[in-house]
């Protein structure tokens, strides 16, 4: 039986000044919870008898078996699947350590479902660091937890200061960015390392930023006549990936 006071506090971590004062985040369903369980311990799992009976792991977490009806209660999805989980916050990466290797950088990504669409992309393309300026949607909103469908547990996300950070860089290091006046990403060289640069939904790439980019490419559109405005950042991110890891 789920009480007042855990749907309370169980409800507050949509906020993010609690999620931090807490130390703990949200996950749910079986797919998202069973891939956090494979790097981190719950601090207490809420689930059907359905889902706790499945599990063959041991773990510390509290345990609290649940009805449907109650997983709906507390949940923050529509149609809630098995299992709610709290999980400690990780520790924030200290510094990324940039090398040979992709690496994306958001500048000031604010919808939580577009940025946690672009973690699982950058899974998919094995993209392992996400740097993200102060003004990115936080990455343990519950939102930007579940459109990582999992991902969350394999891609390290920093948050830093972009400028700063682009400052430390080699002069020559390759730093790429999306402009709708930039050079066809079809018919650029591109390189196997560097930082690829997304900006904001309705503003693009910050000019502080934007003066920082030594690559500027454009995803062309191939409609003949009107045709929509520009790309959903997340799926611009897909196209960028895909044509990077196509070379």
């Amino acid at each position: 039986m789920i009480s007042k006071n855990q749907l309370k506090f169980i409800r507050q971590f949509e906020q993010k000044k609690y999620r931090r004062r807490e130390g703990l985040f949200v996950a749910e369903g079986t797919k998202v919870v069973g891939d956090l369980l494979q790097r981190y311990q719950p601090k207490a799992l809420f689930a059907t008898s359905e889902w706790l009976h499945a599990q063959s792991s041991p773990t510390d977490a509290d345990l609290f078996e649940v009805t449907d009806d109650e997983l709906q209660r507390i949940s923050f999805q529509q149609h809630p699947q098995q299992v709610l989980a709290l999980f400690p916050i990780p520790e924030a990466p200290q510094r990324w350590e940039g090398g040979k290797k992709l690496t994306l950088a958001l500048d000031g990504v604010q919808d939580p479902g577009n940025l946690g669409t672009i973690i699982r992309i950058a899974d998919w393309f094995g993209i392992e660091d996400i740097l993200c300026s102060p003004e990115t949607a936080d990455v343990w909103n519950p939102k930007v937890v579940q459109a990582t469908m999992g991902s969350i547990a394999r891609v390290n996300v920093y948050y830093t200061d972009l400028p700063n950070l682009l400052d430390t860089l080699p002069s020559d290091f390759p730093v790429y960015g999306t402009f709708l006046d930039g050079e066809n990403i079809y018919t650029q060289q591109l390189s196997d390392y560097g930082l690829i640069v997304m900006g904001n939904e309705g503003n693009g790439i910050s000019d502080v930023v934007r003066q920082r980019i030594n690559h500027r490419l454009l995803i062309p559109d191939f409609h003949q006549g009107a045709t929509a405005d520009s790309l959903n950042v997340a799926i611009a991110t897909a196209i960028t990936c895909s044509e990077f890891r196509r070379r």
